[in-house]
C-alpha cells in the first residue's frame, strides 16, 4: 500500500460556470449571499466531503465523452444548486461566515474541474477499486483539493476525473469534494442525483417527480441564543477567520478496511439482538451495535482501553423530519443533523468469545443506541438543535480515544449514481475527518449495506475476524 507522488498525473483544470440560459428554482437574499446556520458554522474549518466513484465496464463510454458529458451537465445542474458555484466568504464587518453566489464571485471562479491519469495502468485502477482495505493515499490522489490555501474565500465545489494512462476508455473514477459547512449527506446525494440526472439526459425544463428541488431557507435551523451560539462556534472552531487553521486529521496511522453485509444477514442480525430488547433494533442500529462492539474489543485487546473505562458512540440523526414552527422546507440543501451520544462500561461491550455471549453484548450496544437517540431527539421537543451548545460542550469533554463515530447512511443509495453509463462498481468516503475511530456506512445493492471502518493500525487487525467472525456466526 501507499502511493507515490507521481501516480496521478493532472492532464488539465478548467472551471464549470453555472449555464446562465437555465433559471435558478431557488433564489438566494437580494445581495446574492446565503447566509450559514450555526449548524453550518460549525463545519466551516472541517473542510469537504470527498466521495470517490468508480466505474468499469464495456458500456463506459471514451474519456472525452466523459468529460464533456460531465462538465455540460455540472453546468446545467449548477443554476439549481447556484451555492456549489460561489465561494465561501467572510464578512468581517459583522463576523459572519456567508456563501457568496454573487455574478462577480461565481464569474472569478466557477467550479474547478480537473481532468487527470492514473499512471500504473488500469488493471492498477480496478485492483485499488476493488481491494477490501483502502489504499487511502491514491484514494486522495482521485479526489481534489478545494484550493483554500487554509483562508476564505474558499470554493465550495470540485470535480476530477481520472483515466488509466494511455487508454481512452476502461476504467474511470471520479472525485466529488463538497465543503461541509454547506452541506451534510443528505445534500451532497441531493445534489448527486441531479447532476447524475442531467447526465444521463434525464433533466428537462420541469424537473421530473423523483427530483426535489433544494431549499436554501435556513430559517428553520432555530436556536434560542443563534447569534451568540454561532459566535461562539466560529471562534471555537476558526478563532483566526479569514484563516482556517484546520487541524491535522491525524491519519498518518490510520487503516481503512470495507466490508458488506448482506440483506439476509442484516436480518439475522437485527433479529437476533431485537430477542433480548424491548424495542426492535433498525439495521442501523444493529449494524451500529457490530460496529462499535467489535471496535471496544479491539482496541481492549491492542490495550488502549480497559474493562472499566467508559466508552462512547456518537451516531448521527438527521433531523429534517422533526423540526416544528416552521417546519423545514422540502429539498431543504444544507447540515441538519444532530450528534446522538451512547455510552456504555467497556466490560459491557466486549465478552469473551461466544456467539450467544456476543448477542449480550450487542445487546447492551443497541439499547445504549437506542436510549441516545431517544434523548437526543426527543427530550427537546419539536426543536432538536434547542440544546445544540450544550452538546457540543458535552463532545468537546468526551475523553481521549473513548470515542467512535457512525457516519454516512446506509439510506444513502450510493450505487444508484448513474450518469449515463451505468452504475458504479464500487463508492467510497474518501475525506476522514478527525481522529477517532470511524464507521461509514453506504446503501448497496440488493438490500446490502456496506460498511467502511476506519481505525488506528494496531486495532484493525484484531477488528477485521472479529467483525466478520460475529456475522458468520449469525448465519441464518
Amino acid at each position: 500500500m501507499g502511493a507515490t507522488a507521481d501516480e496521478v498525473r493532472v492532464l488539465g483544470v478548467t472551471h464549470v460556470q453555472p449555464d446562465h440560459q437555465i433559471t435558478n428554482l431557488r433564489p438566494l437574499a437580494d445581495d446574492h449571499t446565503m447566509k450559514l446556520s450555526f449548524l453550518d458554522s460549525f463545519h466551516v474549518a472541517t473542510g469537504p466531503i470527498q466521495r470517490l466513484f468508480f466505474y468499469d465496464g464495456p458500456g463506459l463510454p471514451p474519456f472525452p465523452s466523459i468529460v464533456g458529458s460531465l462538465r455540460s451537465s455540472l453546468a446545467t445542474t449548477l443554476p439549481v444548486f447556484i451555492p456549489l458555484a460561489g465561494k465561501l466568504a467572510f464578512r468581517p464587518a459583522s463576523g459572519d461566515v456567508v456563501v457568496d453566489c454573487s455574478p462577480s464571485a461565481i464569474s472569478s471562479s466557477g467550479v474547478k474541474f480537473v481532468e487527470a491519469e492514473f499512471l500504473a495502468g488500469a488493471d492498477a485502477l480496478r485492483r485499488l477499486a476493488g481491494d477490501d482495505e483502502h489504499d487511502t493515499e491514491a484514494f486522495a490522489r482521485l479526489v481534489p483539493e478545494l484550493d483554500d490555501a487554509g483562508k476564505l474565500p474558499a470554493p465550495v465545489l470540485a470535480v476530477q476525473v481520472t483515466r488509466p494512462a494511455g487508454n481512452s476508455s476502461g476504467v474511470v473514477a471520479v472525485g466529488v469534494s463538497l465543503h461541509h459547512a454547506v452541506a451534510d449527506g443528505k445534500s451532497f446525494w441531493q445534489f448527486m442525483t441531479w447532476w447524475s440526472a442531467a447526465s444521463r439526459g434525464d433533466l428537462l425544463a420541469a424537473a421530473p417527480d423523483d427530483l426535489v428541488p433544494p431549499s436554501f431557507d435556513r430559517t428553520a435551523i432555530r436556536h434560542p441564543s443563534e447569534e451568540e451560539l454561532t459566535v461562539w462556534i466560529l471562534r471555537l472552531r476558526a478563532p483566526m477567520l479569514p484563516t482556517l487553521g484546520r487541524r491535522s486529521a491525524g491519519t498518518a496511522c490510520r487503516r481503512t478496511r470495507t466490508f458488506l453485509l448482506v440483506a439476509d444477514e442484516i436480518q439475522s442480525l437485527k433479529r437476533r439482538i431485537s430477542q433480548h430488547l424491548p424495542k426492535p433494533a433498525s439495521a442501523y442500529v444493529a449494524i451500529s451495535s457490530l460496529s462499535w462492539t467489535c471496535i471496544i474489543e479491539a482496541k481492549a485487546s491492542s490495550h488502549m482501553i480497559h474493562n472499566d473505562d467508559d466508552v462512547f458512540l456518537i451516531v448521527h440523526a438527521d433531523c429534517r423530519g422533526r423540526l416544528r414552527g416552521p417546519p423545514i422546507q422540502v429539498g431543504f440543501f444544507g447540515n441538519c443533523v444532530k450528534s446522538c451520544y451512547a455510552r456504555a462500561r467497556a466490560a459491557d461491550l466486549m465478552p469473551t468469545h461466544r456467539l450467544g455471549e456476543h448477542v449480550d453484548g450487542l445487546a447492551h450496544a443497541a439499547a445504549a443506541i437506542q436510549e441516545a437517540i431517544r434523548d437526543g431527539l426527543e427530550a427537546t421537543g419539536e426543536n432538536p438543535f434547542s440544546n445544540f451548545g450544550e452538546v457540543l460542550k458535552y463532545h468537546m469533554a468526551l475523553p481521549p480515544g473513548r470515542a467512535s463515530t457512525v457516519g454516512s447512511s446506509h439510506r444513502f443509495m450510493a450505487y444508484q449514481t448513474d450518469f449515463g453509463w451505468g452504475p458504479p462498481i464500487r463508492v467510497e468516503l474518501a475525506s476522514i475527518f478527525g481522529s477517532s475511530d470511524m464507521v461509514a456506512l453506504l446503501g448497496a445493492r440488493d438490500g446490502s449495506v456496506q460498511v467502511s471502518v476506519t481505525l488506528d493500525g494496531a486495532c484493525m487487525d484484531a477488528f477485521a475476524p472479529d467483525f466478520m467472525g460475529v456475522i458468520n456466526g449469525l448465519k441464518f
